[in-house]
Formats: C-alpha cells, sequence, structure tokens
C-alpha cells in the first residue's frame, strides 16, 4: 500500500479533495448529511464572528497605523 503524501507537499486541490472525501466518510458516505453539517458548521462560524468582534471595529473605530501613515 502507497503511503499518503505529506499535507505539505500536496497541491491546494489535492488537499480540499483530501477533506471532502475525509468529511464524507465522516459521515458514512451520505452526502445530504455531509452538506448539512458543512452548513451547520459554516453557520456556528457566522455567528462566532458576528458575536466576537469587538464593540470599536463594529463602530468603524481605526487605530493604529491606518491613522499614523499619511502616506
Amino acid at each position: 500500500m502507497a503511503e499518503a503524501a505529506p499535507i505539505d507537499s500536496l497541491s491546494e486541490s489535492e488537499r480540499l479533495d483530501m477533506a471532502t472525501d475525509e468529511a464524507i466518510a465522516a459521515c458514512g458516505g451520505d452526502m445530504r448529511s455531509t452538506i448539512r453539517i458543512l452548513i451547520l458548521a459554516n453557520e456556528f462560524l457566522e455567528f462566532e464572528l458576528q458575536t466576537q468582534v469587538s464593540r470599536g471595529f463594529t463602530r468603524g473605530v481605526r487605530q493604529g497605523r491606518t491613522k499614523a501613515y499619511s502616506g
């Protein structure tokens, strides 16, 4: 049996194919369940981003290099 290539040596397409195969296998080969779980995970991450962003960022307050740079 051939050894799997190290993750670092895979192209982006190969890495995505591998991750896709792993997700489908984790759902027992059921494509509908796989898609459902991925949508749920995406919604959870979107919620986390919306609730974890600092108040300063959401108000549009800009500090740091962008303010100091007169370019």
